[in-house]
C-alpha cells in the first residue's frame, strides 16, 4: 500500500478476493450478526395507521344519525346515508378519482393542525335544492366541468356544510372538542392542496341515496392531522362510565313510561260457539247455555294473561288470580 494513501492497490484487492473465494479469509465477522432487521423505504411514509380505525367508524355512525336529522330540519330532506370503510390513500390517488364540478371545501379542525377537506357531490347538492323547494328529488343532469355553482346552489351548500359541522362536532365530542372553520371553497379538487400528492390521507366516504338520486359526501383528513391524537383514537369512542349511567337513566325512563300505559282488562266466564245463521234466528228472551269452567280467564288488550276465580270482595265483584298464562300456553 502506498505510504500516503488509504486506498488498496489492485494487487491487494485481488489478494482479498482470492482469500474470500478459497476460504482462507473469514467472513461474517461483523458486529450484531444476530440482529433482525426489516426493510424500510424512507421515501414512503409509514402506511400502518397506528390509529384505531374502529373509533373513526363509530364516529361516522354517530355522525350519520345526527346529520340526517339536521338535513331534515334545514333542507326538508333526509337521504339514506351509507358509510363506507375508512380508507388510507395517497392524496394524489384520491384526487384522480374525483371529477369536477364538486363542492370542495377546505376546512380547519381546531385545535388539530393542518387543513382537511369536505367534498360534496353535485348530485347531493341538486337533490337537496329540489327537495328544499318542494320537489321529489331526481338525478342531476350532467354539468360542464368548469361550471360554477349559482348563488342559490351555494346557499344550499352552506346549509349542508353547517349541518355537517354541527353533526360532526357532536360526533367527535366523546373523544375531544373540535371546532370546524371553513377556509376556502373550490369546484375542482386539484386546487385544494391540503397535502402533497404522495402524502397519506384518511378518507371517510358517505354514500347518499334519495329516491333515484345518488350522491356522496367525503371528509378527508391528512394523516399528519390525526397522527398526534392516535392515543385518543385507540381508546373507546365513549367512556364506559358515561354509557352505563346513560343506559340506566334510559331504562328508568322507559320503565316509567311503560308502567303509566293504560290497559283494558276483561274477564271471560265462558265461550259459546254458534253459527251466523243461529245468531240471525235468535229472538228476544231466548237463553244461551254454556259450560262454566273452573277458572275464568283474564284477557288484557286481547292477550290471555291470567286464570282467575270470580267472587266478591265486600259489596264489589272481584277476581282472584290463580295462575299466569305462559306465552306457549296461549
Amino acid at each position: 500500500m502506498a505510504a500516503n494513501s488509504n486506498l488498496l492497490s489492485p494487487e491487494e484487492i485481488d489478494a482479498l478476493s482470492q482469500g474470500i473465494q478459497d476460504g482462507s479469509l473469514e467472513t461474517d465477522t461483523g458486529y450484531n450478526k444476530t440482529a433482525k432487521v426489516r426493510k424500510h423505504d424512507l421515501a414512503q411514509e409509514d402506511s400502518t395507521l397506528g390509529i384505531n380505525v374502529t373509533s373513526l367508524d363509530m364516529i361516522n355512525e354517530r355522525f350519520i344519525r345526527l346529520f340526517r336529522l339536521g338535513l331534515m330540519e334545514a333542507l326538508r330532506t333526509s337521504p339514506r346515508m351509507i358509510p363506507q370503510n375508512v380508507q388510507l390513500k395517497k392524496f394524489g390517488d384520491y384526487l384522480s378519482e374525483r371529477l369536477p364540478p364538486l363542492s370542495v371545501n377546505v376546512i380547519r379542525l381546531n385545535p388539530l393542525r393542518g387543513q382537511s377537506m369536505i367534498i360534496i357531490d353535485r348530485n347531493m347538492i341538486f337533490n337537496s335544492l329540489e327537495n328544499f323547494f318542494g320537489g321529489v328529488g331526481k338525478p342531476a343532469a350532467a354539468a360542464p366541468p368548469g361550471r360554477p355553482f349559482t348563488p342559490t346552489e351555494n346557499r344550499v351548500i352552506e346549509m349542508i356544510l353547517q349541518t355537517f359541522f354541527n353533526a360532526m362536532t357532536e360526533a367527535w365530542e366523546p373523544i375531544m372538542k373540535i371546532e370546524f372553520e371553513k377556509v376556502s371553497a373550490e369546484i375542482n379538487p386539484n386546487f385544494a392542496q391540503i397535502a402533497d400528492e404522495n402524502d397519506l390521507v384518511i378518507i371517510c366516504h358517505f354514500e347518499a341515496e334519495s329516491g333515484d338520486s345518488k350522491g356522496y359526501i367525503d371528509i378527508v383528513y391528512p394523516y399528519a392531522t390525526l397522527k398526534p391524537i392516535r392515543d385518543l383514537l385507540r381508546g373507546r369512542v365513549q367512556s364506559t362510565a358515561g354509557d352505563d349511567e346513560s343506559d340506566r337513566k334510559w331504562s328508568q325512563d322507559i320503565e316509567q313510561a311503560v308502567c303509566d300505559s293504560a290497559l283494558k282488562a276483561q274477564v271471560m266466564l265462558g265461550e259459546v260457539h254458534l253459527t251466523l245463521q243461529q245468531l240471525n234466528e235468535m229472538n228476544v228472551g231466548e237463553v244461551l247455555f254454556f259450560k262454566k269452567e273452573k277458572n275464568a280467564r283474564m284477557v288484557i288488550n286481547e292477550v290471555p294473561a291470567f286464570d282467575c276465580r270470580v267472587g266478591t270482595a265486600g259489596p264489589n265483584l272481584a277476581v282472584q288470580i290463580q295462575s299466569v298464562i305462559l306465552p306457549e300456553e296461549k
